[in-house]
């Protein structure tokens, strides 16, 4: 009953007018720079964050989130039609979604997609709702020590399932915990980092930051390769509607696809990408017309667009109760919430029900609004992949330095934009995702307050973070994630001193 309550308020909140246009605003945006290849959630939401400091903290948030999870929707459209995936996520879906489009059924497969889509986001919030109240409970119970642990274990996650080489995550993340370091120290009122320069003296903007790696390298990224979109055929659309058989087969693919991103969108650094592609994997050991996937079954369309926008949703699980973000989305949507004055974690439920509870409440109503948006505006949004991006991503430049300008009323956070647009543009240039400086930037200072808290609670004493069992489980965890991380590049080493021995 209590549950019901707290999403009686949730929707009392979310349906407000306002909070409502905010959704729909949010869906549009997403949808369309899920359509729009190059673009993406994360610099998107990163060079919207100047704007929400004008919003209210709900609104704020319900907007920013329904840009997130619309983005995932929005990508498999072109996809399907034009075989160009607008979401990294949706790349999977292009194999068997074109493939589809190409023998005349582009409508079963964008139909296909939505209803997975639909389903998954909705359990995935259903999730959501129902793991809340016990993980924020179970959170009260963190001390400084558990909460320096469970950031710690946060950012080896990250680094143990990205893709990168662990070497580098590790260098990535070490670099952005220095720049979150740079500024006064608030204990000692030392100045860190600084270099003597009294822009530099209040830290660093995390806006800045974000807006740079990630908005302003994107659009100089995608203005080099001159990228014109709309180039290839689109794809005729017949009937939208299913068959009978159609469903048949993707019911299974939905099911499996929105359990397993589902579980992967809670884990720090997995991410809607790696759910999509797992989903596929594992549907082509289980499906029982594999030999199909790859030339249009309709299972490959169904459970990596389950997957992806089940782990959209899920991926608000760590952030909204223990206060660590999981992906670069949510570090932003972190970053929103620092800018509100809200502290993320547990206390959320508590001190700010309505904001918290009326985002969970917006997640159901966006799935549904996108639903809407999708299927009849599909048109649209093949229209819109003919303009070329010389003339979308200037404007997005300017939009982004005005931003950023109207925070602090500072030249000098335009100018620290435009160097971290240039480290953003080079990391691309060695393939190196920015992600785990950001959450390095991120969860640095945090995990060095709670580790000087927790120091100054036991005057000093070390051994607290092994002798509290939740600290002590968490740092398990951690070596673990170690381990794992570690194990390909011991076995390799391993092989590589075998063949040497036996040569």
């Amino acid at each position: 009953m209590e549950l019901l309550d707290h999403l009686a308020l949730g929707f009392a909140t979310a349906l407000s007018w306002q909070n409502l246009a905010y959704a729909f605003t949010g869906c549009l945006l997403g949808t369309l720079i899920g359509v729009l290849p190059g673009l993406g959630p994360v610099p998107t939401i990163a060079m919207l964050l100047p704007i929400t400091y004008a919003l209210p903290p709900t609104s704020a948030l319900i907007m920013l989130a329904s840009i997130y999870y619309g983005a995932q929707y929005g990508g498999s459209t072109t996809a399907i039609l034009v075989k160009l995936p607008g979401e990294s996520s949706s790349a999977v879906t292009l194999i068997d979604g074109h493939a589809m489009a190409t023998q005349g059924r582009a409508g079963p497969a964008l139909a296909t997609a939505a209803i997975a889509s639909f389903f998954a986001g909705c359990v995935g919030v259903l999730l959501l709702a129902a793991f809340a109240a016990p993980l924020a409970e179970m959170a009260f119970k963190f001390g400084p020590a558990e909460y320096f642990s469970l950031m710690l274990l946060g950012l080896v996650g990250a680094v143990a399932l990205s893709s990168e080489s662990l070497d580098v995550s590790l260098g990535m993340i070490a670099i952005g915990i220095i720049l979150g370091l740079v500024g006064t120290d608030v204990n000692s009122g030392t100045v860190r980092l600084a270099f003597e320069i009294p822009q530099l003296m209040e830290g660093i903007e995390f806006t800045c930051l974000a807006m740079g790696l990630f908005g302003v390298a994107e659009i100089v990224a995608n203005l080099e390769m001159q990228k014109t979109t709309g180039t290839t055929a689109v794809a005729p659309i017949a009937s939208l509607m299913p068959t009978r058989e159609d469903v048949r087969r993707m019911a299974p693919s939905i099911v499996r696809g929105t359990a397993l991103g589902s579980a992967l969108g809670i884990l720090p650094g997995a991410g809607v990408t790696i759910s999509a592609f797992s989903a596929y994997t594992l549907e082509k050991k289980l499906s029982a017309r594999s030999a199909e996937m790859g030339h249009g079954a309709i299972e490959g369309v169904a459970a990596p667009e389950a997957a992806n926008n089940a782990a959209a949703q899920t991926n608000f699980i760590p952030l909204l109760t223990l206060g660590v973000p999981g992906s670069a989305v949510m570090a932003l949507m972190l970053g929103a919430m620092t800018i509100h004055n809200i502290q993320p974690g547990p206390q959320v439920m508590t001190s700010h029900p309505a904001l918290f509870w009326g985002l969970i409440a917006s997640m159901w109503i966006g799935n549904l609004i996108l639903v809407v948006l999708n299927l009849p505006l599909i048109g649209l949004w093949v229209r819109l992949l003919k303009v070329p991006y010389r003339l979308l991503y200037p404007a997005i430049l300017v939009f982004c330095c005005v931003g950023v300008y109207s925070i602090q009323n500072s030249v000098a956070d335009v100018f620290l934009i435009a160097g971290f647009g240039v480290a953003g543009y080079l990391f691309g240039k060695l393939s190196i995702s920015p992600v785990p400086l950001l959450l390095g930037f991120v969860l640095g200072p945090m995990m060095e307050t709670s580790f000087r808290r927790t120091l100054m609670v036991a005057r000093g004493d070390f051994s607290v973070f092994v002798t509290r069992p939740i600290s002590l489980g968490l740092l398990i965890a951690t070596a673990l994630l170690i381990v794992l991380a570690l194990a390909p590049a011991i076995r390799r080493k391993r092989a590589s001193v075998l063949a040497e021995a036996e040569g």
